[in-house]
């Protein structure tokens, strides 16, 4: 450093060598002057050709300045500062690198369970699923395997943990609609290629997702795509979500039509949208039909709303005969 702080313990040019096998040397470098104002960072012409002769004005000499008493406690704390740095720069890349994977999923393994959350090795850091965005029917057992979706990355663990260990932090969700997304684009090529389009998914973890599809090529199937030969494409994502079932169904720009679908697996005689331009409908279904298209516990018309961003009154064909 450079500095016009004069006598001792001023600051000067100091570079230090570290090596192995060998000691540590501090090296002062100093410009040589004519007339030396700071000699902590000049030397004169004289001083500096009793070093090597052909020294000139302007150059740099270097002068082996290794503190006598610079011995295993200076060195063993100059060892700490430069881990602690490499650490630190470590942290940081690890940081950048997950803080791109951000809304994707990610391979996980238990590591260990801390009350109720998880907390689970994703490669090169750890990640923590929270009791929130943890399915019922996983096993969080040790050593155990799963798809995780990453929800954020927080640079210092210690600002969401007080008293956790230094690095990056990977909150993770086994919940998120987005995981089913991401899986059904690693599983279905015509989803990868852009051929198939996911237009939306609604979903209730562990129990049941509806997810709507489009096509922009008349000769692809987009339902047929998804579900793969003999259902392997499908299946595959029913088994990595624990045996969630997955509605499948075509997108429709006609939100009549799209409704209609968004049932299924009810048959819908008729929907009457709101007359006021409101996002409402009026569904007609065949009287058997009633319970199974308002599913166990309201499930299937809840998610079929939630999918079309409608609000559904279903009602029995006998409802509308009365009418």
């Amino acid at each position: 450093r450079r500095s016009g702080k004069q006598g001792p313990g001023a600051p000067m040019n100091l570079s230090v060598v570290i090596a192995r096998k060998k000691p540590v040397q501090v090296i002062a470098r100093k410009v040589i002057v004519e007339e030396v104002e700071d000699p902590n960072i000049q030397i004169s012409l004289a001083e500096a050709r009793a070093v090597r002769p052909d020294f000139q004005l302007g150059d740099i000499v270097e002068i082996d300045v290794t503190p006598k008493d610079f011995g295993r406690v200076a060195a063993q704390t100059a060892k700490q500062v430069i881990v602690q740095r490499i650490r630190e720069a470590e942290r940081g890349k690890i940081y950048d690198e997950y803080a791109e994977k951000e809304n994707e999923i990610l391979t996980a393994i238990v590591q260990r369970v801390e009350g109720k959350s998880v907390y689970v090795e994703l490669g090169k850091t750890e990640g923590v699923l929270e009791p929130s965005q943890q399915m019922a029917s996983d096993v969080y057992a040790p050593g155990e395997r799963f798809k995780v979706y990453v929800l954020e990355v927080v640079a210092d663990r210690r600002l969401a943990r007080p008293g956790a260990k230094h690095g990056p932090q990977v909150s993770v969700s086994r919940i998120h609609p987005g995981l089913v997304k991401r899986l059904f684009e690693l599983e279905v090529p015509e989803i990868q290629s852009g051929i198939v389009q996911i237009k939306s998914i609604s979903r209730e973890a562990g129990s049941r997702t509806k997810m709507a599809v489009w096509s922009n090529d008349a000769n692809v199937d987009p339902i047929g795509a998804c579900v793969g030969p003999r259902g392997q494409r499908v299946n595959n994502i029913v088994e990595e979500l624990r045996g969630e079932k997955i509605d499948i169904i075509k997108y429709s720009d006609d939100p009549a039509e799209y409704i209609a679908a968004a049932l299924a697996p009810a048959d819908v005689v008729e929907v009457r949208m709101a007359e006021d331009g409101s996002k409402a409908c009026r569904v007609i279904v065949p009287d058997d039909q009633l319970s199974l298209a308002i599913g166990k516990e309201g499930q299937n018309a809840r998610l079929a709303a939630r999918l079309v961003g409608y609000k559904i009154d279903i009602k029995p064909k006998s409802y509308k005969d009365e009418e």
